[in-house]
């Protein structure tokens, strides 16, 4: 039984390269029996023509994350792929029609790049700066069309960075070993960069996407299961010449700051850091580098559980068709609240629907409180504070920071309301 599991035999399921385990960070996250989403709780939260009882899946991955087996499967849940209320059978046509279209935009992009779907990929660039071929590294990898647009132009620049972030991601995992899959990583990438018109491609996203492409067998399930995470993600990486996307979400840290702890901010802005810019990578990449991936994944599906909104499947599919929703203004009663996350749910209890605000935010948050006296004792610069936050990697518990974030949303929030 799995339950009985120690956390080396969880880890067993993304086996790490002997030579690279002493660097790897020790995993906390242990499956837990009464806890745990395991198999058969979550084949047993299904009516017989497939409608999911999403409340109290909820409520299990909230106590104790989702069994190795099943991630894959509820992810696409958690992320808005699906509507718990759709039957198998419409569930199991809309994955059809996405992977179609997954198909037909991969198609568009490999008449472009050959090496697109080739089981290959590319890190030499494969056009100039100023939008010429470089024939020395084409080696077939673009075909010789007419002249490019921008759009194809910018892509094609990107494609060679996709590749050298690629071979960067998750090296330590013998899943990687295998170029196939370093191929597949690179080919979800550079499709999304060629789809996402606005933000293409931006370092960090290869970070996001490489768990859904460990999970997820099918190549276009990976895909959209990617473009659902980016949805709440993608404007933290929108970048001008003048902003950051992630600089909102680092204004709502030093509010969250400044209103719970006023001593620490005051100290951070004395520092020069009060627009918190060493938060940056722990938001971008939702704490990635700072835990095992076992802990990663763990901490990010309690965290999209506690985010939960049962419209989100609505919202996404009618964005797309360009028409507007009214969901949430439904008249709420505690049957449908249940649905909804225990983050999320506070959230739409006290009026709060800003994306600036969610949970990760408080995460960090709770990460900075935990370091409160070390920080105010020794850090006399902006280094000593990246190098003491720096000190959590490999020693943070992804449990007891989310607990500890839960309980400074409901300090700010009952602060914020205060005149």
């Amino acid at each position: 039984m799995f339950f009985n599991t120690a956390t080396e035999e969880l880890d067993s399921y993304y086996p790490i390269r002997p030579e690279c385990q002493a660097d790897a960070p020790m995993t906390r996250f242990k499956a837990r029996v009464g806890k745990t989403l395991s198999p058969r709780r979550w084949n047993a939260a299904f009516t017989q023509d497939g409608h999911l009882d999403i409340a109290g899946v909820l409520r299990r991955i909230q106590r104790g994350g989702i069994h190795p087996t099943i991630k894959g499967a509820v992810w696409e849940f958690l992320l808005g792929c699906f509507d718990p209320n759709s039957t198998t059978d419409e569930r199991n046509e809309v994955r059809e029609r996405r992977r179609e279209q997954y198909a037909a935009w991969k198609a568009v992009c490999q008449n472009m790049v050959p090496a697109v779907g080739s089981g290959k990929f590319i890190t030499t660039p494969i056009v100039t700066d100023d939008g010429h071929p470089v024939e020395e590294n084409n080696g077939g990898a673009m075909s010789n069309g007419g002249p490019m647009d921008q759009r194809e132009f910018q892509w094609k620049l990107v494609l060679s960075q996709i590749g050298l972030d690629v071979v960067r991601t998750d090296r330590t995992l013998v899943y990687y070993e295998d170029e196939a899959n370093q191929a597949k990583l690179w080919d979800i990438l550079a499709v999304y960069a060629w789809v996402d018109k606005d933000i293409g491609y931006v370092q960090g996203m290869n970070d996001i996407c490489s768990p859904m492409v460990i999970l997820l067998e099918h190549e276009a399930d990976a895909f959209w299961c990617f473009e659902r995470a980016m949805r709440r993600l993608r404007e933290n990486f929108r970048c001008t010449t003048s902003s950051m996307g992630v600089q909102s979400q680092l204004g709502t840290l030093s509010q969250i700051i400044k209103a719970i702890d006023p001593k620490l901010h005051q100290h951070l802005e004395e520092l020069d850091g009060g627009e918190y810019l060493f938060a940056i990578r722990m938001l971008m990449v939702l704490f990635r580098r700072e835990f095992s991936l076992v802990d990663a994944m763990y901490l990010w599906e309690v965290m999209w559980a506690m985010e939960y909104n049962p419209n989100t499947y609505a919202l996404y599919e009618e964005s797309r068709e360009g028409s507007t929703s009214n969901g949430e203004a439904n008249k709420m009663n505690n049957k449908l609240l249940k649905q909804y996350g225990k983050f999320e749910r506070k959230n739409v209890q006290t009026g709060v629907a800003d994306q600036r605000s969610a949970l990760a935010v408080f995460l960090v948050a709770s990460v900075l409180e935990k370091k409160n006296k070390q920080l105010l004792r020794e850090a006399q610069g902006m280094d000593d504070v990246v190098q003491i936050l720096g000190e959590i990697t490999g020693n943070l518990d992804a449990k007891k920071a989310l607990k500890e974030a839960l309980k400074i949303h409901k300090k700010y929030l009952s602060k914020a309301k205060k005149p």
